[in-house]
């Protein structure tokens, strides 16, 4: 008799169960049924202005709405902006307070005028004076005055990914 009530009882919960699914199911269906493509629940957009969001996410801008796009280049090395910079053997590539930079070609070292280094992010260590870099990491400079060369003997250019501002020595 214990057993008829444990198996009544397990198919009422499994009944139950599947009722509580099936209702919660039809709620979410009925609730997508109400938004037309278009309204304001479901509005229509046009892909310059997904576009134009996904340029401002990237570039730190949230959730605001994209504004028109500036048709003039990025000539100074703006806080926003990445610009592509090539340095040659014997230059040293100085970063701005807060600039960033990612090496995608060549060999580079960390140029430091103090003991300080520079913020490997990716790697999560920081680089001394003198120290490589990995290309494709991110590197971060919270100060002026710390930059990137050309490693001593190699004949090469580096191609370096920068944000913010910088100068070239």
């Amino acid at each position: 008799m214990k057993t008829a009530w444990k198996y009544t009882a397990a198919a009422v919960v499994i009944g139950g169960s599947l009722w509580a699914g099936s209702m919660l199911n039809l709620t979410a269906e009925g609730a997508s049924v109400t938004s037309q493509p278009g309204s304001s629940d479901d509005p229509v957009v046009t892909k310059s202005y997904v576009d134009q969001a996904i340029q401002q996410a990237l570039k730190g801008g949230g959730t605001t709405t994209p504004s028109t796009p500036s048709t003039g280049g990025n000539t100074g090395g703006s806080a926003e902006a990445v610009e592509i910079v090539t340095v040659k053997p014997g230059e040293t590539l100085i970063a701005g307070a807060g600039a960033e930079f990612v090496v995608r070609a060549g060999k580079a070292v960390i140029y430091s005028s103090d003991s300080n280094g520079v913020a490997d992010l990716t790697d999560g260590v920081d680089i001394k004076n003198g120290g490589t870099v990995a290309n494709n990491h991110l590197l971060s400079f919270p100060r002026e005055g710390r930059g990137i060369q050309v490693l001593e003997g190699n004949k090469y250019s580096l191609t370096v990914m920068v944000r913010g501002s910088y100068s070239i020595r």
